[in-house]
């Protein structure tokens, strides 16, 4: 990119910029925490819509950490990988958490 076309660090062009890239991130982190988390509902009983994003965003998480740990990788690249990560990790975390809801119910 030629030197007069990039924006300075603390300019308003710098700023506009990246605010416009975490706004993209926190959306995609939201359409791929619906989709994990409707998909892990669908197979193991979700707990309504909202619910089921957070089970997806916090399952990325934990599907995230769990491929790392393994050294792992995701069976496709891009978007379809972390979706499939996220919803393996939402699997897991519904698992869990109807594990400790089904311990507490006497």
């Amino acid at each position: 990119m030629p030197v007069a076309c990039r924006a300075r660090a603390g300019t308003p062009d710098a700023r506009s910029s990246g605010m416009h890239y975490e706004s993209m991130d926190i959306i995609a982190w939201l359409i791929v925490g619906l989709v994990a988390g409707v998909l892990a509902s669908l197979v193991m009983g979700g707990f309504g819509l909202l619910a089921d994003i957070v089970v997806g965003i916090v399952g990325a998480f934990v599907g995230g950490w769990l491929f790392r740990y393994a050294g792992w990788h995701a069976p496709f690249t891009g978007l379809a990988g972390t979706i499939f990560i996220a919803f393996i990790g939402s699997l897991i975390l519904l698992a869990l958490l109807r594990l400790f809801r089904g311990a507490r119910r006497y």
